[in-house]
């Protein structure tokens, strides 16, 4: 039908345009957050781009879901605005009948939303942890910036160099202190660089001196050294041993009883049940006052997704702590936002009107009476 495909190129256009921008504004905030975290040393700082696209894909079932009310919402507006809508009432369509277009331009975005959801978003997340575990339990001359004081990998060794060639494991005016069981050691030398003997690295260290110190002893015993070896930390190449609930498979999820497996898993099934139901919610709130223009339908857009997905936030707290269950909040939620929404639609739809009393106005007598 004509007036069905004229309506499914104006959202794809409308669609297209919010995804874009609303990319845009998520990508730079992630990026801003994430180069925090890489200052703070949560990741190595040459992973941040890597970081940010995983951040933004975990993020994309929110953004389409947006998007797609968005749109729905806009268009629909639009043709009220243009007295479109006047046409398509005159040839005896209601606004449920909206919903067929709708859904069938809704469909692909919503089998992508359930993709992301319940496969693509674990994944993600997985391997945000994979670079945040390989990061902490990088070796010790992997932690050594010039200029920083950086502590070892099992935390008994400080390292500093205050500058070192460009592209080589050489440093000058190294400082190293070391806290042992039975002693303490501060040793400093003029350069340093990376030997590797055997399995182990070393780091070899000229020209400087060694203090130690006995802790069952006062004495303090100062010795210089033309060159002198220590041991440093290798790569921790063990597996990731805390495994996050955002990072647990969907097939877990459903094998589990745990609160907190099925707090994530509402969460993940709420992002594509709230997408339905934005379709609807979107065919019912459309509409044009002028008095107040556009402005007012994506104010109660941005409202309508704020408190749906503030909902979904907290009723993954409440089963998490046991506050709720999982299956009675699901169809709490979903549930009665589908059917609010659907008798919403019904009733613009039918021009449904609450009953009103009739007021009997009473005439003095004489008047309107034949004389």
């Amino acid at each position: 039908m004509l007036f069905h495909s004229s309506i499914r190129k104006e959202l794809a256009r409308s669609f297209g345009a919010t995804l874009v921008v609303l990319s845009t504004v998520v990508m730079t905030m992630t990026l801003l957050r994430t180069v925090g975290d890489a200052s703070r040393g949560t990741f190595n700082p040459t992973d941040v781009l890597i970081v940010m696209g995983y951040t933004v894909l975990s993020d994309m079932p929110t953004i389409l879901s947006m998007s797609l009310f968005i749109a729905i919402l806009s268009v629909l507006t639009r043709m009220f605005k243009d007295s479109e809508m006047v046409i398509w009432f005159g040839c005896g369509r209601g606004l449920a009948s909206l919903l067929r277009p709708l859904l069938r331009f809704s469909w692909p975005i919503l089998v992508i939303i359930f993709v992301l959801s319940f496969f693509i978003l674990p994944w993600a997340f997985g391997r945000i942890e994979d670079l945040r575990d390989k990061f902490e339990k990088r070796g010790d001359i992997a932690r050594i910036q010039p200029g920083q004081f950086q502590e070892s990998v099992n935390g008994d060794r400080v390292f500093f160099i205050e500058k070192n060639e460009s592209g080589a494991q050489v440093g000058n005016n190294v400082f190293m202190a070391t806290q042992e069981v039975n002693k303490e050691t501060v040793t400093s030398a003029h350069s340093g660089h990376v030997e590797v003997i055997g399995p182990d690295k070393f780091l070899v260290l000229l020209g400087g001196q060694r203090m130690e110190k006995q802790h069952d002893k006062n004495a303090l015993t100062v010795s210089e050294f033309t060159r002198y070896g220590a041991r440093v930390g290798a790569d921790d190449a063990s597996a990731r041993s805390y495994v996050p609930t955002t990072s647990v498979s969907t097939v877990d999820l459903l094998h589990s009883k745990l609160p907190i497996f099925q707090a994530e898993l509402s969460w993940r099934i709420g992002l594509v049940l709230s997408a339905i139901n934005f379709i609807v919610i979107g065919a019912a709130a459309a509409g044009m006052n002028p008095r107040v223009g556009t402005a007012a339908n994506l104010g109660f857009a941005f409202l309508t997704f704020v408190i749906y997905f503030n909902m979904l936030v907290l009723g993954k707290s409440w089963i998490e702590t046991g506050r709720v269950e999982f299956i009675p909040f699901c169809l709490v939620l979903h549930g009665g936002a589908f059917l609010l929404a659907v008798g919403w639609l019904c009733k613009r739809h039918f021009q449904w009107q609450l009953p009103r009393r009739k007021v009997l106005v009473p005439t003095a007598p004489g008047i309107g009476s034949a004389p």
